[in-house]
C-alpha cells in the first residue's frame, strides 16, 4: 500500500500531501467519491475542463465523429448504471 491516513472519531481524515499534490487539490477544493469494482476512488470535482486540454492527444490518431463519441458515452453510462445496481 502507498500512502495512508487515519480516520478520527468524527469520521474525518487529512488527505496526505502526496495525494493532494498528485490530484492538484487544495483548501476549498471539492472532491467526490466513486465506487468502482470494490474500491473507492477520490475524484477532484472542481477542475476546469481547460485543466484537461491535450490530455488525450495522440499524434497520428484518426479523428472521432460526434456520433461515435455519443455512443461511447452512452455505453459508459449504461455500464456504470448496471454496475451500481448489481451491488444492490
Amino acid at each position: 500500500m502507498g500512502v495512508e491516513s487515519k480516520i478520527t472519531t468524527k469520521g474525518q481524515t487529512t488527505i496526505p500531501i502526496e495525494v493532494r499534490e498528485y490530484l492538484k487539490i487544495g483548501a476549498g477544493d471539492r472532491i467526490g467519491y466513486e465506487f468502482v469494482d470494490g474500491r473507492v476512488m477520490l475524484v477532484p470535482k472542481n477542475r476546469s475542463a481547460l485543466d484537461f486540454a491535450g490530455v488525450l492527444f495522440e499524434e497520428n490518431r484518426a479523428p472521432v465523429s460526434v456520433e461515435a463519441m455519443n455512443e461511447a458515452v452512452g455505453e459508459a453510462i449504461s455500464d456504470r448504471y448496471e454496475r451500481s445496481h448489481d451491488r444492490n
